[in-house]
């Protein structure tokens, strides 16, 4: 990847009335649903530069951008095992992978969607080749939800609809007015490396490698990045959300120390000079657990919608080899099929 950003803090864009920079101390929470203002483009914290005119061409006439029928054939045999979700007794964490980048985090006695996606079709894809892990009414009351970014794939407005308007929503600087537009009562945007925190929560977003667009006018318009939750007890766990592999994760890793659980994509990476900027592969994605110094990763962004063209089993396969080739401990891959759960 072209590293065209310094691995360096980005201050906060919102403003007191003087006109002056607002500033928060180190590891301070922000306030809960404050109003900001950010700048017009976050274009300057991309990490490589958008695909232009003649990497669209050349897109269009390979036209390899969705797996051939051989590469589509082992859809029936892509992991889904839904479950019911496990209990969790206080102190404990679990994880249940709903698919595509959709996790029910259970942490700190709250329940967290990440980068909801229930319904059964996205714009500009095919449908789901895997059903939703957990069925919506099963899902216990979600007591927060956190944004990576506002692609289709990960900000999905029929799913967002069923929430609750007063549930807590955290998201990237210059993405609250899309959800207060949909009469959401109770959203954080955040900055790379702020924090907030909820009922002894903390949600600490971070960098990624990647990029936002939603419209023909908004390119950039709203930033992008994971999340770190971690609770009283010092549990952490790293949600990616979309990312290509680059110098952030050695940066995450060494200001988030002791991530328990990585949630790391490894699919939607083919052809991969048209994606490597954006998403990693499953090799890439087990240097980036490595960099990050997490004990486990749980792989995702792969079995759930078909983005691009690597036959749709290759990111399990791949990232398992990896793992071995690593050394890495096996029972540290918690590769879980679609609806299972894993706890701390």
């Amino acid at each position: 990847m072209t590293e065209q950003t310094a691995p360096t803090d980005h201050p906060s864009a919102d403003r007191a009335p003087t006109g002056r920079p607002e500033h928060t101390p180190a590891g301070g929470p922000r306030p809960l649903g404050q109003l900001r203002t950010w700048p017009r483009s976050f274009a300057d914290r991309l990490t490589a530069p958008l695909p232009g005119v003649r990497a669209m061409a050349r897109l269009a006439r390979e036209g390899a951008v969705r797996p051939t029928a051989e590469g589509l054939r082992d859809i029936p045999h892509l992991p889904f095992q839904p479950e019911p979700l496990p209990d969790v007794e206080p102190g404990a964490v679990a994880v249940t992978w709903a698919g595509h980048a959709s996790w029910i985090i259970r942490i700190g006695g709250l329940t967290v969607l990440t980068d909801p996606v229930w319904s059964r079709r996205i714009l500009g894809t095919p449908a789901r080749i895997t059903p939703v892990g957990v069925r919506w009414e099963d899902l216990p009351p979600v007591d927060a939800v956190v944004i990576s970014h506002n692609h289709y794939d990960h900000l999905d407005a029929p799913t967002v609809r069923r929430l609750p308007r007063d549930t807590p929503v955290f998201v990237p600087a210059g993405l609250g007015r899309w959800f207060r537009r949909r009469r959401f009562t109770h959203v954080t945007e955040l900055d790379w490396w702020e924090t907030a925190e909820l009922r002894g929560v903390r949600f600490d977003f971070v960098p990624s490698h990647h990029w936002s667009k939603r419209t023909l006018t908004d390119t950039c318009r709203s930033l992008w990045g994971g999340w770190v939750l971690a609770d009283r007890h010092g549990h952490r766990v790293y949600f990616a959300g979309d990312t290509g592999y680059g110098h952030w994760f050695k940066e995450i890793g060494r200001r988030h120390p002791g991530i328990d659980v990585a949630l790391l994509p490894i699919g939607a990476y083919a052809p991969r000079w048209w994606l490597r900027d954006v998403h990693t592969d499953p090799e890439e994605a087990v240097q980036a657990h490595q960099d990050l110094g997490a004990r486990i990763m749980a792989p995702m962004h792969w079995a759930t919608f078909v983005l691009s063209s690597e036959p749709v089993m290759e990111p399990l396969t791949r990232v398992r080899a990896a793992w071995e080739k690593a050394g890495l401990p096996r029972d540290h891959l918690w590769d879980l099929p679609v609806g299972a759960s894993r706890l701390l």
